[in-house]
């Protein structure tokens, strides 16, 4: 469905198994929708009711050329990467390791969340690295919640999580312009979206929420038309993850785990995983996910 107005376009979030029992709902890419100016991919984990025993288990897996950005509404996650670092994070934390040339992460329930059970909703993204980081040095960087700034405005509260905002700047360092944004709307609240990027969206997380005459509930992405602003209204209260920015430089290939403006990159990323030659994650040495395939393109 392809609405006018303010909102260009809509797409709903569609069901994943990232792992055995463990489902998302996959945003982009898609079809209809490649990217958001450069995150290139939004998986949204959750809600879900762990209980006593259960966990959320991700093995160890390789990425390249990109960026991996997780955010947690509720509960705990435990990552591990082959640089060593290990990091639990929490609600309003954020994680950022850029892959770079090459890493490998593990993200699990970590063990006393596991014994205790409970809630666990976040979302994770992927933000495309401009051409001249693609094979640079990977690196992973936390920030907690207490970190990042607040902003209290028009009936709704704005956590900047990356770049600028609502007046506000992320200390989140990145590497191309985007914004980042976590809005809870109270009940009969309007705010406005500035035209502040040249490319953005609204993801509806909880609740029910009006774009300019626009109805759309949880799990619906809300591209919105470029250069004008954006009313956004929740009658009965909402929570959105606000997403934009500049295109990346030039066209991106996504196949598996792997991101890339070269193909070839990509299909020797592939061999070096099924051979092996990708680092270990300390900790975390023994399991893996198994690679299935050959890299194609569309």
């Amino acid at each position: 469905m392809t609405p006018t107005g303010t909102v260009s376009q809509r797409i709903s979030s569609r069901p994943r198994e990232i792992e055995p029992g463990v489902f998302v709902g996959r945003v982009v890419p898609t079809a209809e929708r490649r990217q958001i100016g450069p995150f290139v991919f939004l998986d949204h984990m959750g809600p879900r009711a762990l209980k006593p025993g259960q966990g959320m288990d991700v093995r160890p897996h390789p990425h390249i050329g990109l960026a991996t950005v997780t955010y947690l509404f509720e509960g705990v996650g435990e990552h591990r990467d082959s640089l060593g670092s290990h990091q639990l994070i929490r609600p309003g934390d954020v994680n950022w390791m850029t892959a770079g040339r090459g890493i490998v992460h593990s993200e699990r329930t970590p063990a006393e969340a596991r014994a205790a059970g409970g809630p666990m909703h976040g979302v994770q993204l992927w933000v495309g690295l401009p051409k001249a980081h693609e094979a640079g040095a990977p690196s992973f960087r936390h920030w907690p919640a207490h970190s990042l700034p607040c902003v209290e405005q028009q009936g709704a509260s704005f956590r900047v999580l990356a770049g600028s905002a609502f007046g506000a700047r992320s200390p989140v360092e990145t590497l191309w312009p985007l914004s980042f944004v976590d809005a809870q709307l109270a009940p009969g609240s309007r705010v406005l979206l500035p035209a502040d990027q040249p490319e953005r969206a609204a993801y509806v997380v909880q609740g029910q929420v009006v774009c300019d005459g626009e109805p759309a509930g949880q799990g619906t992405l809300l591209v919105l038309t470029p250069e004008r602003e954006a009313g956004l209204s929740a009658p009965n209260g909402a929570r959105v993850i606000l997403l934009g920015g500049a295109p990346l430089d030039g066209p991106r290939y996504i196949w598996w785990n792997f991101v890339s403006s070269n193909q070839e990159a990509i299909v020797e990323a592939a061999r070096a995983w099924r051979a092996g030659r990708f680092p270990k994650v300390p900790g975390d040495e023994t399991d893996f996910v198994p690679l299935v395939g050959e890299p194609h393109f569309a």
